[in-house]
């Protein structure tokens, strides 16, 4: 079942990319007691994510926050090691956190997983954004039409926030 407005994220332990390599996380604590803003998508490097979804945030990165956003992060099925490449490839490693689900375990448990074997990607994360505060959902946007990302994009969130 996918996550819905008003349900409680998942416990799992993942990665997140840091400056000196990458850290676990629980994302119980790691979305607790603050607003978040969390982006999902289908693979680090892909053409869609990395030229028109991750930029819009990056752009409208001190927009977001200035609307009371403490964090905004973004989500793949990908290894630690790739996303920490992705993060430095963008130039957001110090703004936006980089969320490594390699095993889909917590896209899994989001109720957010798509099968994209028939490209050769296998198990991916759907694109979607959502506005999370204190470990729940206020605000939800799945995208529907592959390889867009307008329902889940920058602009969208900000209007919702």
């Amino acid at each position: 079942m996918t996550i819905a407005v008003g349900d409680r994220l998942p416990d799992v332990t993942i990665k997140r990319v840091a400056s000196d390599g990458a850290e676990d996380i629980n994302t119980a604590e790691f979305f607790a007691d603050r607003k978040v803003v969390l982006i999902g998508v289908p693979g680090a490097f892909t053409p869609t994510c990395t030229h028109n979804h991750v930029p819009g945030f990056i752009e409208n990165y001190d927009a977001i926050r200035g609307r009371g956003v403490d964090s905004v992060a973004v989500l793949a099925v990908n290894d630690h090691h790739v996303m920490t490449a992705w993060a430095r490839s963008t130039g957001a490693e110090n703004k936006l956190d980089f969320l490594a689900d390699g095993n889909g375990a917590f896209t899994q448990a989001l109720g957010m997983d798509v099968d994209r074997s028939s490209s050769g990607l296998g198990r991916r994360c759907r694109r979607f954004s959502m506005v999370i505060e204190d470990g729940v959902v206020k605000e939800l946007n799945i995208e529907e039409e592959h390889g867009q990302a307008v329902t889940s994009g920058a602009a969208r969130i900000l209007e919702q926030l």
